[in-house]
């Protein structure tokens, strides 16, 4: 069974992020909830079903202009079709999002021994990431609306990140890509006013990706005790420019077009938002307090993460 790497090294590493939890036992206990816990999208949800009229596909409070000048002469129509391409902008986000987090786990695992739990649970949530990626590209399709890729300078900017990222790093990332919508998600699954089908794709993930949030948190806090100094810091950096990418990112702006909104004032809007600013605070807030918790949030790092509108 894997030890627990030696921090004997790093002063105070142990005192400043808490006792490490031993890696096998850890990814064990996760194999053994993938194993009662985990969902076939295609069979577990009914896709057959049709649409149901007068339903959002997200709550409101969540869409991006909801509470702003524009979304108050809005027609309820007009609200509820927003929230279809937006629902289907956040898919394509989380597609793209997944896709970069399963290369970072293949390059996590490849010189590590192939028969440790460790290994087997990255294995297993690689395949989870590949049947969310599948069920929110058949959700999209569903729906009715367009994909929304990321901005081509995002998409060659996170292939940079994900090329020189830290291991820490790299668990950061995935924490910041799943945290975030985990948060909207779970605002999501019990809210009766969405869509049957929307809250049960969002369910699956919610229950699947809890297990990928502790085998992320508990792989960075063990990464953050053991690396030098140059790669926590590097980390610190490479970090908030992925936070400051990622809420760049968010919605994708062709949404407002599509629905016969004036795009630049839409975009406007949802930058003078309060209530956006405090939604996607709110979703960031349980993850900045565990990094700035491991030492994650400071110096130049911490002021690229104000720069996103995720700190506080």
């Amino acid at each position: 069974m894997a030890t627990v790497p030696d921090t004997s090294g790093v002063p105070g590493a142990r005192d400043a992020l808490g006792p490490l939890k031993d890696r096998e036992r850890v990814a064990q206990r996760l194999l053994e909830s993938s194993a009662r816990h985990s969902f076939d999208p295609d069979t577990d949800l009914d896709w057959a079903a049709p649409l149901e009229p007068g339903k959002w596909y997200c709550p409101p409070e969540l869409v991006s202009l909801y509470g702003t000048p524009l979304w108050r002469r809005m027609p309820e129509e007009q609200r509820m079709d927003l929230s279809r391409h937006e629902i289907a902008s956040l898919a394509s986000l989380g597609i793209w999002f997944e896709i970069i987090l399963m290369q970072l786990l293949v390059r996590h695992i490849y010189d590590k021994p192939v028969t440790s739990s460790h290994v087997n649970y990255a294995l297993t949530e690689i395949a989870d990431e590949c049947r969310h990626s599948r069920m929110f590209a058949r959700m999209i399709d569903k729906v009715g609306a367009p994909t929304y890729p990321v901005a081509r300078r995002h998409h060659n900017l996170a292939r940079v990140l994900k090329t020189v990222s830290t291991t820490p790093g790299s668990f950061a990332c995935t924490l910041l890509g799943e945290e975030i919508l985990d948060h909207m998600q779970r605002l999501t699954f019990p809210d009766e006013r969405v869509q049957t089908l929307v809250r049960g794709v969002t369910r699956i993930h919610v229950v699947e990706e809890a297990r990928h949030v502790r085998y992320a948190r508990e792989e960075l806090r063990r990464q953050m005790a053991s690396c030098p100094r140059w790669e926590a810091e590097l980390t610190r950096v490479s970090t908030g420019e992925a936070a400051r990418v990622f809420t760049a990112a968010f919605i994708n702006p062709q949404v407002y077009t599509n629905v016969g909104l004036d795009r630049r004032e839409a975009v406007a809007q949802v930058r003078a938002s309060g209530h956006r600013r405090e939604v996607m605070r709110a979703g960031a807030q349980r993850l900045t307090d565990f990094l700035d918790e491991i030492g994650l949030l400071r110096g130049a790092g911490r002021r690229l993460w104000r720069s996103s509108g995720l700190l506080a």
